[in-house]
């Protein structure tokens, strides 16, 4: 059975789990008497779950030329497709609402970025939201499995800094124990089986947690998947109201780590054997990031507040400092929650938090093979090592750089790979800022909006602008532009960039 599973393509294996998953918010919606989203939703998996059947028998026996450009484009169109399969049921539970405001919904729940469309209104029932937390989980599963899978073997998202192949050219030797071409299928469900029960214990004792210190259990279990995912999604819109407390907040800063480094979730993994997580790049430097922006931060704010001749009371100064260390973490990881007590910070000193400090972490992000989006921090730790070494050179021209053969290779081809990405991402958003600007989006606001969806980290939009910006304001093609930076942002340019190797389109 399982050996007739892993010979299916991978799309249509994801269609088939999508088809089970809708019996999530049906059985939830029978428990809740919302009788119309229990509906939609098991009309859904039958619906559904009889085209991956047909899919199945289509394409049983595939066998593609090249594994490669296949799951590539699998992967694509991954993202692209399986969002209208989500919507649909999502669509008709809603009700009044359009196609396009659902499938917008569903992309950005499912490239785990959080932006949405319904925030405020209160016309998703509690059965319609644990279904945006679902598909952002499985979205943020989904990144964990190919991470390993399919970009690790190609040297892509993040892993071509420390490879020692070319970019897009499959089994380097660095990753030569895998074996890219032996069976791609069975590597798929070796990753799979070996990573989902780990994602999934963890959302659970996270739940659990927040459970414990006096959240709803409901709720509890939105955010966990949103903390796991780095979605950010929320029933509620955020923390503010969150019955766990402040203590909710510090078990949940705990579990962003495992959007920092992947070391946290695969340290058993063939990858990342030799690794301690203590020594790990990603984290030194997002340490590094979190300290030195939260005592930016928070020094502006205790200088405000002497300026201002505001009574330093010693509770509200920790209350900011937790609030500015939690949120600052949050949009590093890419998640986009806000502490309850950000805005303590502004209140204690009467000064504003400047957006553009949530901007720039959010564009830096998370870890390598991890839910976060953004730069990843393998880059940055690429390219400072590369500006320390050139300093280094001016002072002792005639001096040889030590720290071993992959070091060297960090500071040379990965620094070098790390730089062309950071002009690619740079003109994504460039273009993506363009395109907005042609729709009627303002200067300001198309900014956030494109760092935002490129970064997937859709809650920027409505803390980083000067005034908080909707989603559902904006023109319905603006929409779809976003759409399609939030599948870029979440692929990243070179993976798209690497279906034009020559190498690939080979037999």
């Amino acid at each position: 059975m399982m050996a007739r599973l892993t010979a299916l393509p991978f799309f249509v294996l994801l269609m088939g789990l999508a088809s089970l998953a809708m019996l999530v918010p049906a059985a939830h919606g029978a428990i809740m008497d919302d009788h119309v989203t229990m509906r939609v939703f098991f009309y859904g998996t039958i619906l559904f779950g009889f085209l991956t059947l047909v899919f199945a028998l289509a394409t049983a026996g595939y066998a593609p030329r090249s594994v490669a450009r296949s799951q590539l484009i699998t992967l694509i169109a991954s993202f692209a497709a399986l969002p209208i399969l989500f919507a649909v049921p999502f669509h008709e539970a809603v009700g009044n609402t359009s196609f396009l405001n659902a499938w917008f919904e569903m992309v950005s729940s499912f490239t785990t970025t959080g932006a949405t469309v319904y925030d405020g209104s209160g016309r998703l029932t509690p059965s319609l939201h644990l279904w945006r937390a679902m598909v952002g989980w499985m979205g943020g599963l989904m990144v964990w499995v190919t991470a390993v899978a399919i970009f690790a073997p190609l040297n892509l998202g993040g892993f071509e800094v420390r490879a020692r192949g070319g970019v897009g050219r499959g089994a380097a030797a660095t990753f030569s124990q895998v074996g890219f071409a032996v069976d791609p299928s069975r590597r798929l469900t070796r990753y799979a089986l070996q990573l989902t029960p780990i994602y999934t214990g963890l959302t659970c004792l996270l739940w659990l947690g927040l459970v414990v210190l006096g959240e709803v259990p409901y709720i509890a279990l939105c955010h966990a998947m949103a903390v796991m995912s780095s979605s950010g999604i929320s029933p509620i819109g955020g923390f503010y109201f969150a019955a766990s407390g402040v203590w909710g907040e510090v078990l949940i800063f705990a579990f962003f780590v495992f959007a920092i480094s992947r070391l946290t979730f695969s340290g058993g993994n063939i990858l990342d054997r030799k690794s301690s997580m203590f020594r790990d790049p990603e984290v030194q430097v997002a340490i590094a990031l979190v300290l030195g922006s939260t005592a930016l931060l928070y020094g502006r704010h205790f200088l405000g507040s002497i300026d201002e001749e505001t009574a330093i009371a010693q509770a509200g100064g920790l209350e900011a400092l937790w609030g500015t260390i939690f949120t600052v973490t949050s949009f590093l990881t890419t998640t986009g929650f806000e502490s309850r007590y950000w805005v303590s910070a502004a209140d204690w000193s009467g000064l504003d938090t400047p957006g553009l400090f949530l901007v720039g972490l959010a564009l830096i992000g998370g870890g390598v093979a991890t839910t976060a989006g953004g730069v990843k921090l393998l880059r940055v730790y690429a390219l400072y090592r590369h500006s320390e070494r050139e300093l280094e050179r001016l002072l002792h021209p005639s001096s040889v750089g030590g720290g071993g053969g992959e070091a060297r290779r960090i500071r040379r081809q990965g620094a070098n790979i790390s730089w062309i990405f950071f002009m690619l991402f740079a003109i994504s958003i460039a273009a993506v800022m363009l395109l907005l600007s042609l729709t009627g989006v303002q200067f300001e606001t198309a900014m956030v909006l494109a760092v935002a969806a490129l970064s997937t980290t859709g809650p920027l939009a409505s803390i980083a602008a000067e005034n908080p910006i909707s989603y559902s304001g904006i023109p319905d093609l603006a929409k779809a532009i976003l759409a399609a930076a939030m599948v870029l942002g979440r692929l990243e340019t070179l993976a798209i960039i690497a279906l034009f190797n020559p190498d690939i389109w080979r037999k």
